[in-house]
């Protein structure tokens, strides 16, 4: 009988965040802004079909970065969990704490296990309040981490790049144009200098605490979008797929109009995407 190779524990945790890390470090950022109204979610994204920005419950946003079929489990969870909360106890039961801490447990057991790959992905978890200062933004790792984010965060992509711009440009309580000009600034960040994102390329979401129905999620269209940008020069468009050749994304929407007079405005829906618009191939399904 041979000797099965020995790895020790330390190294064998290493290399599963470096896997996890590249991963993760392939495709697109993903900025999260608080602003005066509630919280901002911005990221670069052709995909109209896959989102990487979605609606978890009334005040409860998700967003992430990675494997779109993983992140995708996740957020399916989540969605489940809080619908059975909310349903069980109150409403008010579902929080973005107790969602951060369930998904910092099934990421940790994941990571830990050595019989499955880790998770190649980072997720925020935002709930705004009724007042900024009861905003939470949460901000969970590959190997189940989790920070509590103030400001702004930055997942995915070229981190380090899109933080120092950000940096330099974030203002405390700033409204919603000031910030979103501020992140897409931040997200055209690139070694070979700035670059201006086409709108069309944007995936752009708020948790907006002024709105008068029980959901705070809205999901910004181009043409609201190039209205509170203005005039930015001509755009360069990135590739349409991310460093390794795979799409990102995450979550669906069917566009519902919450005003009429404003058909702008769009909520997230439930109905799942019937092909990812790169590969022609309907996306992996969660577990049932």
């Amino acid at each position: 009988m041979s000797t099965p190779f020995y790895v020790s524990p330390e190294q064998l945790m290493k290399d599963r965040a470096d896997f996890a890390r590249k991963g993760i470090g392939r495709g697109r950022s993903v900025v999260a802004v608080q602003y005066a109204d509630g919280f901002l979610f911005v990221s670069e994204n052709p995909s109209q079909a896959l989102h990487k920005v979605s609606e978890i419950y009334d005040r409860i946003a998700f967003a992430a970065v990675g494997r779109y079929n993983e992140f995708e489990n996740l957020r399916i969870a989540g969605v489940r969990l809080a619908d059975m909360r909310g349903y069980a106890y109150d409403r008010r039961d579902v929080t973005g704490r107790g969602l951060a801490n369930a998904y910092a447990q099934t990421l940790g057991t994941i990571f830990s296990s050595g019989g499955e790959k880790p998770y190649e992905v980072e997720i925020f978890v935002a709930e705004v309040g009724d007042t900024p200062d009861d905003d939470q933004l949460f901000r969970l790792t590959y190997d189940g981490q989790v920070a509590d984010e103030h400001g702004f965060a930055v997942m995915g992509g070229q981190v380090d790049l899109v933080s120092t711009s950000l940096e330099s440009t974030y203002t405390e309580h700033a409204p919603l144009a000031d910030a979103l000009a501020g992140a897409v600034k931040a997200l055209g960040q690139a070694d070979a200098g700035e670059r201006v994102i086409p709108t069309a390329d944007l995936e752009v979401a708020v948790l907006d605490r002024t709105r008068t129905r029980t959901r705070k999620f809205v999901r910004l269209s181009p043409a609201r979008l190039d209205v509170l940008l203005g005039e930015r020069g001509p755009s360069t468009p990135a590739e349409k797929s991310s460093g390794d050749g795979r799409r990102e994304g995450g979550g669906s929407t069917v566009p519902v109009v919450d005003n009429p007079s404003d058909p702008t405005d769009q909520v997230s829906g439930s109905v799942p995407p019937l092909e990812d618009p790169t590969t022609g191939e309907p996306p992996i399904a969660p577990p049932s």
